[in-house]
């Protein structure tokens, strides 16, 4: 199978090129900057490397930079943001640092003609930028082929060599016509087939899990959502009985989500164990108000729990639902910040007796998606919305309480409601509440009140990894922030978040 290689020098949306490439059906696997030529050389199809984004500068001592020998694999390259920057420093070119930098959305002009990388792109398109350093001279033998107000080196293609940059990130989807640059990039020019279809997978993951785990014991923690209901479906097809599915209650989940699992999963071929360990975890989070501690003490609750049931079980592996974007957004790759601690990821202490098995970490949300209807899990798992691993316990800003969590719970009940009502639920990515650790004044009753503010969170998405603030009517969040207002005694005042990702994340915390 072909397939396009990503060096990742650090930038968030390194994995979001892969994905973006798996879009086309070609398929994309990201590999560390550190990585040598010849291990690139021996990967099996391999067609060509994108130099990704990040956030050192080219002239950094400690920046990131590949191995030297891999621009002479004869791969075509395409550097977008620092990529860009540091192929062109790596070939001669010009790369100075900005007095301002150049973020946000701004207008490309295509220069010239006959770019192979910006064929078919409009001679005006819309890209979003996110640098502070920039090509003001291209490399000895390429030709400039796009520009902003900004970038006097935009775009430059070097076709003799099969090399190009772009400054702005395409991978994107605020940039407009970005598929069509990276199709151009990796169908047009790397000439790779459009062979990739994760449906395809499930044989040999289910053949992998065999292999991997044979004829021991494995436990899963089940949450009720596409990733960890998929991960127990194929790791329950290759070992049997030999896995148990637990669910924990940790006092931080769904209204109802107990006994959703317990009927969504009772006509099911699976093991269920459900554990009540909600007093083990608010107090393990009393007085905590750092959101990075919440994730860490949950992520080594969840693990203590599991450990619990493995020992009476004798189980030796754990099993879970790690999906590619969890894993950036825990900082998993060397220049990669740590956005957030995944409680699947970040919290695993480094010592500990069982052995980790993650079936779908190679893949994105929309990925397991398809798997998961092709394996048979329920429409309604599949179309659920995100819910995050931690739970409410970072819906609640500070703090978290058992009556702060009941209120946020409650509202994103009412929140979920209404967007059904609206028949809006599955057009968006995810719909909740945000419980805010201060008070308002307000007027109820013809007396005045004081009492917390719920922030609504919605947002449209295809991969979580960037996201726009949904536009529901404004009828709709009335009739939501009315019953809100109305039915949570505690709550006199609602508000919309309208932030993107980025700047924002999709979780307040």
């Amino acid at each position: 199978m072909d397939r396009i290689g990503v060096l990742d020098f650090g930038g968030q949306y390194s994995h979001l090129i892969g994905r973006r490439i798996r879009d086309l059906g070609v398929f994309a696997r990201v590999f560390p900057a550190e990585v040598s030529a010849e291990e690139l050389a021996g990967t099996d199809g391999i067609k060509g490397l994108v130099f990704s984004g990040g956030a050192a500068s080219v002239h950094g001592e400690s920046s990131p930079k590949p191995d030297p020998k891999i621009l002479d694999l004869d791969l075509p390259v395409l550097g977008i943001c620092y990529g860009h920057q540091l192929l062109a420093h790596l070939l001669g070119g010009k790369v100075v640092s900005g007095a301002t930098g150049e973020y946000g959305t701004t207008v490309l002009e295509i220069a010239g003609g006959g770019s192979r990388l910006l064929n078919r792109v409009n001679e005006e398109t819309e890209v979003w930028m996110n640098h502070k350093d920039a090509v003001t001279g291209p490399p000895p033998g390429a030709r400039i082929t796009g520009r902003t107000e900004e970038s006097p080196v935009a775009v430059f293609e070097d076709d003799g060599r099969n090399l190009y940059g772009v400054q702005f990130h395409p991978e994107v989807t605020h940039t407009e016509e970005g598929d069509r640059i990276l199709e151009n990039y990796a169908v047009e020019i790397c000439g790779a087939e459009r062979s990739w279809d994760p449906v395809n997978l499930v044989p040999q993951m289910i053949e992998d899990v065999k292999r991997e785990i044979g004829d021991k014991r494995a436990i899963i923690g089940l949450s009720g959502g596409v990733d960890s209901s998929t991960a127990a479906k194929i790791v329950g097809e290759a070992i049997g009985e030999n896995l148990t599915a637990v669910y924990v209650d940790t006092g931080l989940m769904r209204e109802g989500e107990t006994d959703s699992i317990r009927d969504g999963f009772k006509e099911e071929d699976l093991q269920l164990k459900v554990i009540d360990a909600s007093d083990r975890f608010l107090d393990g989070l009393a007085g905590v108000t750092d959101p990075e501690r919440k994730r860490k003490i949950i992520g080594k609750t969840f693990i203590d729990s599991f450990t619990d049931v493995a020992e009476d079980l004798g189980a030796e592996v754990l099993v879970q639902g790690t999906i590619y974007s969890d894993r950036i957004e825990s900082g998993s790759t060397t220049h990669s910040d740590t956005i957030k601690s995944h409680h699947n990821v970040g919290g695993i202490p480094e010592e500990m007796d069982l052995e980790i098995y993650e079936p779908l970490k190679e893949l994105y949300k929309d990925e397991v998606r398809r798997i998961a209807t092709e394996v048979g899990v329920p429409d309604e798992i599949v179309h659920r919305h995100v819910f995050p691993g931690p739970g409410l316990a970072i819906r609640v800003i500070g703090e978290v309480t058992p009556k702060r969590v009941e209120i946020v719970r409650r509202a994103s009940r009412i929140i979920e409601e209404g967007l059904r009502e609206a028949g809006l639920y599955e057009k968006v990515w995810m719909g909740f509440a945000v419980l805010l650790p201060i008070k308002s004044v307000g007027v109820q009753g013809d007396l005045r009140s004081y009492k917390y503010p719920v922030a609504i969170r919605i947002v449209e998405s295809e991969d979580a990894m960037t996201a726009n603030f949904s536009r529901i009517p404004y009828d709709v969040l009335e009739d939501i922030s009315t019953s809100i207002t109305n039915e949570i005694g505690e709550v006199n005042r609602v508000v919309y978040d309208i932030s993107n990702k980025p700047p924002a994340t999709m979780e307040w915390e």
